[in-house]
């Protein structure tokens, strides 16, 4: 079978973005980035032209991904560079990429670079697919049990607040706050549904500003469990972003500002700011490290390790796949912990309900024996 035909299989086995008009116009995800990027490395790998892989591949997305590489094709054909044509289309393809692409034009080896890549946006995404992941289960279960929960509050205690007030039975402290909550999920609901929605708007309007964003960012990092995964994840996304870029032959002041703006996390961003201007002054990258309170020992002892021995690039992706493992053993053993944590909140809130249920009815029942 022919690489084309290859190429082809694969293109028709892959999920479409969905067809539609300006009200239903899909957005260029990710994944799709991804895709068009195996694919176009291996149509260039084929010795297909730059502008025939183009036109085959924008038939195959719809939407503004259609577009943008429509525009980027007719920019080619034009005479642009294919990176100056894709930074024109930044809302679709970002820095790290158009400066990936730049470097391979300049080195000759576009098809090696793109190859490269995609296998890097294709591990971040299975990175961050199994984190998601791990989480939907926990989520769902919070989820499920604060809607039951929240019908009990508002259906269920209504009514047995009427039956206790008729039947002049005097409440009990528990049952005194579970009809108090009842009541102001009743008179309150606006309240409780909006508030979420409310503190949401202002967590967004809070890390938009510097202050807020690098605050936010340490609160972050120093979270039990959930601070070390994200920490590890900080170190993976350096270096696996810095090792492709050296790797397809980005200089490293350059690469630098590239992983410092893909960095997401402002603590990582101010540590690779001084690893700048160390590099800048004559210094190495592992010194500057040190300082952060990002980087573990490990990955600076590696990453020093790496520049010894002339061999940063591939230290650098050595070090991601490092610490992608470990994710995956803290991202599990979060799962483990919260299964049970889950459980045993859920079994306490259904007794707080049951019992503050019940001991009006075995005060009745004694009320009733007394007589008797």
């Amino acid at each position: 079978m022919s690489t084309g035909s290859v190429v082809s299989t694969r293109m028709k086995t892959q999920p479409k973005m969905l067809k539609g008009g300006l009200l239903f116009r899909s957005r260029a995800k990710p994944k799709y980035i991804t895709q068009f990027t195996r694919q176009f490395a291996t149509l260039l790998e084929a010795g297909l032209p730059v502008v025939r892989s183009l036109d085959i591949l924008r038939r195959h997305f719809s939407g503004d991904m259609q577009d943008a590489l429509t525009k980027v094709k007719e920019d080619v054909e034009g005479g642009s560079n294919l990176s100056e044509s894709l930074s024109h289309q930044g809302h679709v393809f970002d820095k790290l990429f158009v400066n990936m692409v730049r470097a391979g034009e300049a080195g000759g080896v576009l098809d090696l670079v793109l190859t490269r890549l995609a296998e890097y946006r294709e591990k971040s995404q299975n990175l961050q697919n199994r984190i998601i992941g791990a989480l939907m289960y926990p989520a769902a279960v919070v989820t499920i049990a604060t809607g039951i929960l929240t019908l009990i509050m508002m259906v269920v205690i209504p009514r047995f607040e009427i039956m206790f007030v008729e039947m002049g039975v005097e409440l009990p402290l528990p049952t005194v706050i579970l009809v108090a909550v009842s009541r102001t999920l009743a008179t309150c609901w606006y309240l409780v549904l909006f508030s979420p929605v409310a503190a949401i708007i202002g967590y967004r309007l809070f890390v938009r500003t510097p202050y807020g964003r690098l605050m936010t960012d340490r609160v972050k990092l120093k979270l039990p469990v959930f601070g070390m995964i994200l920490s590890k994840t900080a170190i993976s996304r350096f270096c696996r972003t810095l090792g492709t870029l050296l790797q397809s032959g980005v200089p490293i002041l350059e690469a630098l500002t590239i992983v410092r703006n893909t960095a997401g996390n402002e603590v990582v961003a101010n540590a690779i700011d001084g690893v700048h201007s160390a590099v800048k002054e004559g210094d190495s990258i592992s010194d500057p490290l040190c300082q952060s309170p990002v980087f573990d020992d490990l990955a600076v002892n590696m990453i020093a390790v790496g520049e010894e021995t002339g061999a940063l690039d591939r230290m650098l992706l050595k070090v991601a796949d490092t610490y992608d493992n470990e994710v995956d053993i803290l991202v599990t053993a979060l799962m483990s912990l919260l299964e049970p944590i889950l459980i045993v909140f859920m079994g306490l809130t259904v007794g707080f309900i049951v019992i503050s249920l019940f001991m009006p009815l075995i005060v009745m029942m004694n009320g009733f024996g007394t007589m008797r």
